[in-house]
């Protein structure tokens, strides 16, 4: 499997893009070797500029649940593209989506859409700041949302991948509004609370974190941090921008039974176009400008390409038996995964939840930050590679969650499986 072409643009690339990249996980720092450049994709498929295809597990990071290059997707589409692709202006688009969202999350009342994850959490956390007239926040150890300078204190995804997790520019008054709690652990989250009882903002949480690897809520956590933040008047934000319409409809607070104040989504609403949003109770969004002083904007936000995109794919996950099938899947190649482990004698924890996976390298539950740390991250980088070199394309990061779509067949799976044997058998 050649990949002359790749690693020739890498060349080209490292002196026009820092790093040769435009995030930073994609560089391969974590695992070695010089990445593959994608010239297009198509089902649970990607194809590289040398030709050599791949079955696709990181689906864009997400949003690619229908699969790449969805038929009625891109049909809607190229038919707005012919109507203009950005107007600076409102659009009913941007209402119908805003209906199925709010229809979608019993906790929104209200949404506001932005371009990306990142806008989406920097713009909730100053919502909250406001509506609560405080400061501080508590955000968990290895989870990551977005790179504003307040949440990159003990992040998740590449920068724990890179090993940078507090990132030099982030000026020290910053990081010291931001408190870091240890995930799954509500005895951390209490004990900040206590030291600042009257200047916590909110608790931002991922719904499901995917950015340290797959890492499920213990029974009673995320009710104890419902309990938690009404004790101490804060607000909580629920980022679900990887989770959301990943584990159900309604998203991991339809799954875990929570009522958070604010929502942060992205990825899937926007179909594999750039999009963000955040939303919430009414007495809380119509703080935001123009309704309130909350000053928040974007030239490309609510774009219509987007829109239509978000539209089209929301309306197809609503199908019956949509999210049966995709559940099917992911535990088929999870459990496929396991029982490969064992009989290969390979210690794995294999985490799932919905279409969501994660391999961890160890013989221990993974239930925070500092049990990924311990991962083994060497065995995972072999592992990474070789299955690279079998056609498989996986998350270059042992931090990193893997995703299933509705376009991944039995036979994908199957194929993936005996890669998986076949790597194991040599780790």
């Amino acid at each position: 499997m050649g990949r002359t072409k790749s690693t020739n643009i890498m060349k080209k690339a490292v002196t026009l893009i820092p790093g040769g990249v435009n995030s930073p996980v994609r560089a391969y720092k974590a695992v070695g070797g010089n990445p593959i450049f994608i010239k297009r994709a198509k089902g649970s498929k990607i194809y590289d500029l040398d030709g050599n295809a791949y079955i696709d597990y990181i689906g864009s990071w997400g949003p690619m649940i229908l699969g790449h290059g969805h038929e009625k997707v891109s049909a809607a589409l190229k038919k707005a593209i012919d109507k203009g692709t950005s107007f600076g202006a409102p659009t009913q688009l941007e209402v119908e989506l805003a209906k199925l969202v709010t229809d979608a999350f019993k906790s929104m009342d209200m949404v506001r859409f932005v371009n990306s994850g990142t806008e989406a959490t920097m713009s909730a956390i100053r919502l909250a700041r406001a509506y609560t007239k405080r400061d501080k926040i508590i955000k968990f150890e290895g989870c990551y949302h977005g790179h504003a300078d307040s949440l990159l204190v003990k992040a998740g995804s590449g920068a724990a991948t890179l090993g940078v997790p507090d990132s030099p520019g982030v000026p020290k008054g910053v990081a010291s509004d931001t408190y870091n709690a240890k995930y799954n652990d509500l005895c951390s989250v209490e004990k900040l609370f206590k030291k600042d009882p009257k200047g916590v903002a909110c608790i931002i949480i991922e719904g499901l974190p995917g950015n340290m690897g797959v890492v499920k809520p213990k029974a009673g956590f995320l009710d104890g941090l419902r309990v938690l933040a009404d004790k101490y008047g804060a607000l909580i934000i629920m980022d679900e921008v990887m989770s959301g319409f990943r584990l159900c409809y309604g998203g991991a607070q339809d799954v875990f039974g929570i009522d958070p104040d604010i929502t942060c989504l992205g990825k899937v609403i926007g179909g594999g176009l750039p999009v963000g949003a955040f939303g919430g109770k009414r007495k809380i969004m119509e703080i935001l400008a123009p309704s309130g002083p909350v000053y928040q904007a974007g030239t490309l936000s609510g774009n219509p390409l987007a829109m239509t995109a978000g539209i089209e794919t929301l309306k197809l996950l609503k199908k019956k038996g949509f999210y049966e099938e995709l559940t099917e899947k992911t535990e088929m190649l999870a459990k496929g995964i396991e029982a490969i482990a064992d009989r290969r004698k390979v210690a794995v924890e294999v985490t799932r939840l919905g279409s969501m996976f994660t391999v961890f390298f160890t013989d221990k539950l993974v239930n925070n930050y500092k049990d990924a740390k311990a991962c083994n991250h060497e065995r995972f980088a072999k592992y990474f590679t070789k299955m690279l070199a079998n056609g498989i394309f996986l998350p270059p990061s042992q931090y990193e969650a893997n995703f299933v779509g509705l376009a991944h067949s039995k036979n994908d799976i199957k194929k993936t499986l005996d890669a998986v044997d076949k790597v194991f058998k040599g780790l």
